[in-house]
């Protein structure tokens, strides 16, 4: 994704505001807009009870032809042939909840295969569900909370905490035993994540329509849906009730979580921009 700028209500232009629905490629850029934030008050979930709805746990169906056999024989032999360096380092699996930055109401269950890099930093890629047909819709990077405060202040607001979901028992390893699962989370409890989606399965989109949008994570009581939680408990055999009481001895961030984390309290959605395309012949050449 090219480079994002954050607008702030009053104090941008007409220009950097207007959303432009179809720009040309070569010509826009996306930029983060800040807004009204669409919270999620049990008043709000009540009244869409009613509605229809995709849920979170939903797999849209994919377009397109079955996997031919003559592919599938293909796929075998370089699993065999090729390594996989990247891939191999993913060590844990978790599953949290985020939703939009700018609209609390759309809340996706999240399946995260996470890598370190070092001590004080992972990445994960983002699945929809833990089966072979998940579909891979984001992506997060994970930093220690050190890592976090050195990163300029226009940056922050990108970032949520995790120690509001640790603690509260939103966030688990499917399948890990208990005294296991809260050796690491311990130490995720004390990170900030910076997340991004690309496939909005939430609405029930077939493809990776769209732009990519900031994701949030958890920060208080009351903001989850009761169904998707109780969904999810139930297909994984875990108490979220349960897991908070398990957990109450467990710290978190040394310095509280920074006012400039979690949006900053703001909502911010990814839209596109029209500005000047700078031509290729513009570049200098080098010469050797």
């Amino acid at each position: 994704m090219s480079p994002a700028t954050a607008t702030r209500s009053g104090a941008r232009s007409p220009r950097t505001t207007e959303a432009i629905k179809r720009a040309r490629p070569s010509s826009s850029f996306a930029t983060l807009r800040e807004g009204e934030f669409k919270s999620s008050s049990r008043e709000e979930r009540e009244a869409e009870k009613g509605e229809e709805e995709v849920m979170a746990t939903t797999h849209p169906d994919i377009p397109g032809e079955p996997t031919h056999t003559g592919t599938a024989l293909l796929e075998t032999a370089n699993a065999a042939i090729q390594t996989f360096g990247p891939l191999n380092k993913i060590h844990q699996h978790l599953c949290a909840f985020h939703f939009y930055a700018h609209d609390m109401t759309r809340q996706v269950e999240a399946h995260h295969y996470c890598g370190h890099q070092n001590e004080e930093m992972r990445q994960c890629l983002i699945y929809d569900g833990p089966g072979a047909d998940a579909r891979l819709i984001g992506l997060e990077y994970i930093v220690s909370e050190s890592l976090f405060l050195a990163l300029p202040d226009e940056e922050k607001p990108l970032w949520h905490s995790h120690e509001y979901e640790v603690k509260g028992g939103y966030l688990f390893m499917p399948g890990t035993p208990g005294p296991i699962e809260r050796q690491d989370l311990g130490k995720v409890c004390k990170t900030y994540g910076k997340t991004i989606h690309f496939w909005q399965v939430d609405r029930g989109d077939s493809l990776p329509l769209g732009l990519p949008q900031i994701m949030m994570a958890l920060t208080r009581d009351g903001q989850l849906k009761e169904d998707l939680a109780q969904d999810v408990e139930k297909r994984f055999g875990v108490s979220f009730r349960k897991e908070r009481e398990n957990r109450a001895y467990m710290k978190g961030l040394e310095h509280g979580i920074h006012p400039l984390a979690n949006a900053a309290g703001k909502g911010l959605e990814t839209q596109l921009r029209e500005v000047e395309c700078k031509p290729a012949e513009s570049v200098p050449r080098v010469f050797v």
